[in-house]
């Protein structure tokens, strides 16, 4: 199984749609959804997974799990009862995100200094939840260190979460290389047999990072973020499946520029589109030229006629379909 992470502020349902057209990925989990002290709204879920309009999948038919972030069990627990009448294929509750403005409210990966307060969230989400409906976490190492790793995976587990996926770095590393996988492995062995499936995520670039976490980790299972991102063909390589050339990339810019059209302020769409292109660059040379021509472009009108031209140049025909979106 592979799944497709979750990234604030850039792994939205725009990219979300565009990267799973191309296949390999199983499943994705959208961005947190922030409860504080409020039973939100159904409007609130839908605007951060619009797919919940869609039963819970992308176009290309991929499952979305919705993710939910809080550090309130009781309020948790309602508004994941309210998300699960929109009938979602699972909900997952984050306890690994490193943001500093999370983390002060009392969100994320801090959570993983009380692995009590985190079972009592699991568990009472669990309880909330019909039992159709899977509960899954996401946890770091830990936050300024790993020691209470395993003790926050065992709270995750008795409290009947069925999946756990864990990023193997802590908050205070971030994203800095390396992440340890072995430390994912000595927690799995410290849970019991009738344990979650686990899922392990961090540092998987390419085919031979998912082979040799799968050896480290003991994971069979992994979920990719910034490397499926990086590299649109990611899950199909990692299956063994090929590459994706550049050629294979290229109808996905219309489409994704159609859908931030749709999505977002006119003032932000060409540095939407940069910031993907920022991402690609570090895999497709073409790339880096797109990102250095359009660097300084902001009018919506000059990238949709950039677009055009790229589209020629790369070799594909006009009349290459930014709906169907498959390799020209």
């Amino acid at each position: 199984m592979l799944l497709l992470a979750p990234m604030e502020g850039l792994l939205d349902a725009t990219l979300r749609d565009v990267l799973t057209r191309l296949g390999g990925v199983d499943r994705c989990t959208s961005e947190f959804i922030r409860v504080t002290n409020t039973l939100l709204p159904e409007r609130a879920f839908i605007r951060v997974v619009p797919e919940l309009l869609n039963g819970g999948r992308t176009v290309a038919g991929v499952p979305v799990r919705p993710q939910l972030l809080g550090s309130d069990p009781t309020l948790l627990a309602e508004n994941a009862a309210r998300l699960a009448t929109l009938q979602p294929p699972g909900i997952d509750l984050n306890f690994g995100c490193p943001a500093k403005t999370v983390n002060n409210s009392r969100g994320g990966a801090i959570l993983l200094d009380e692995p009590e307060l985190v079972g009592r969230i699991v568990a009472a989400v669990r309880r909330a939840v019909p039992a159709h409906i899977p509960v899954s976490a996401k946890m770091r190492l830990g936050y300024m260190d790993d020691a209470r790793a395993e003790d926050n995976a065992l709270a995750i587990t008795d409290a009947g979460a069925s999946e756990l996926v864990i990023h193997a770095r802590t908050k205070a590393q971030g994203y800095k290389p390396p992440a340890h996988w072995e430390r994912i492995a000595r927690v799995a062995q410290a849970l019991p047999a009738q344990r979650p499936v686990l899922i392990a995520n961090g540092e998987i670039w390419n085919a031979d990072d998912a082979r040799r976490c799968r050896d480290v980790t003991g994971c069979e299972h992994l979920m990719i973020g910034r490397g499926q991102i990086t590299d649109p063909g990611l899950a199909m390589a990692i299956r063994g499946e090929g590459e994706v050339p550049w050629q294979g990339v290229v109808p996905l810019l219309p489409l994704f520029w159609a859908r931030v059209s749709a999505r977002v302020e006119r003032r932000h769409r060409a540095g939407r589109l940069k910031q993907w292109l920022n991402y690609l660059r570090h895999r497709y040379p073409q790339a880096q030229t797109a990102f250095d021509e359009l660097r300084l472009h902001h009018d919506p009108e000059a990238i949709e006629a950039w677009i055009a031209r790229a589209q020629a140049a790369w070799g594909c025909p006009d009349e290459a379909s930014a709906e169907s979106a498959q390799p020209c």
